[in-house]
């Protein structure tokens, strides 16, 4: 049997090396200038000048000057870490989003809608209530998801052939035996912690050592390379099970491996960000739009706008109340809600 890549060649090619390095050059260049801008933006308003500077510097290896010493500590160890991270992760939950929509063929699926996230939930709250120290929150979440992912699989193979609609179905009841454990675990604690388990449960961006983003940016670099290796299978799975059976591509193996590279994705994001809702949902949508369906565009531009997006909202969550910040989680619900439900009615026949 053909590989999904002799597959896809049976296909007409609709796009072309010229467009594809075209649009992911505008959207390169767009979210540069979206990071340049949010760096600029925070209690502290530090000028474009005042960077290129700090760069200078930097490259030189030169001694910040006193009156540029602390805008150059809050640039290079708060914001610059934090920007990135929000990148990071913005890019990763919309490329998530598009593989799902693509492997279970439904358009509400997003990076949550398996449980891994809320698996990840509970890790997190239960490593808060055994008092463990914060560095060790995140692996317990990833630790909590890897289990739902384990748990899922197992119940979607038990009876032969991977199957998508059960899996759906078990991420739901997961997803609301997993909400029914933190409600009961935030109930046994005091507020502080309560307040503590909560806030980490709507999404929050922190700025994280150079060490760590590197491991992280190195594990989310592998997960989705190993995704944009399946867009040509994902293309022939839109239109049908059988239909890609019938042009050679292996249904069960695709399906397989997409759903355990979305799941481990999913579960390294949430255990360092918590749960950001709608980026996974609308940026595939509102791509899609622009570029079209075919998936050896639409992840990698989907990753870019989405990383963007989430920079643009941590942004927004960092100076609307200041000297306070809005947990991320609520800005990207804020914003997504209204632009899916916008969606949902302007499109004629519903977002399928």
């Amino acid at each position: 049997m053909a590989d999904a890549r002799t597959a896809s060649r049976l296909l007409p090619a609709t796009l072309t090396r010229g467009r594809w390095l075209s649009t992911i050059a505008a959207l390169t260049g767009v979210s540069l200038v979206t990071l340049l801008i949010c760096l600029q933006i925070g209690l502290e308003r530090i000028g474009l000048a005042d960077l290129m500077a700090m760069v200078m510097r930097l490259v030189r290896q030169e001694a910040a000057p006193d009156g540029a010493a602390t805008a150059q500590l809050i640039v290079v160890h708060i914001r610059l870490p934090r920007i990135l991270l929000g990148f990071l992760v913005g890019g990763c939950l919309a490329a998530v989003g598009v593989g799902l929509q693509a492997l279970l063929r439904n358009p509400l699926a997003d990076p949550y809608v398996l449980g891994i996230s809320s698996g990840a939930s509970v890790g997190a709250a239960i490593a808060v209530v055994l008092h463990l120290v914060p560095a060790v929150v995140p692996v317990c979440a990833f630790g909590g998801g890897l289990l739902v992912l384990l748990v899922l699989y197992r119940l979607a193979v038990s009876c032969g052939p991977l199957a998508v609609h059960t899996l759906l179905l078990g991420g739901v009841i997961v997803s609301a035996l997993c909400s029914a454990l933190i409600m009961f675990v935030t109930s046994l604690v005091d507020p502080a912690r309560a307040f503590q388990i909560i806030a980490w449960l709507m999404g929050t961006l922190s700025a994280p050592d150079y060490a760590t983003m590197g491991w992280l940016a190195l594990c989310l670099a592998l997960g989705l390379g190993l995704l944009f290796r399946h867009a040509h299978a994902l293309n022939l799975l839109t239109t049908g099970e059988e239909s890609a059976r019938s042009m050679g591509v292996d249904v069960e193996r695709v399906k397989r491996q997409v759903f355990v590279v979305t799941a481990l994705l999913v579960g390294v994001v949430v255990s360092v960000s918590g749960l950001i809702g709608f980026v996974g949902m609308v940026v595939p949508h509102a791509v899609r739009m622009v570029v079209g369906a075919d998936h050896r565009l639409l992840l990698p531009a989907a990753g870019l706008v989405g990383g963007a997006l989430l920079v643009v909202a941590d942004t927004v969550a960092r100076v609307i109340l200041l000297p306070a910040e809005l947990p991320v989680g609520i800005v990207t619900a804020l914003i997504g809600a209204p632009v899916f439900l916008y969606l949902l009615m302007t499109r004629k026949g519903g977002l399928a």
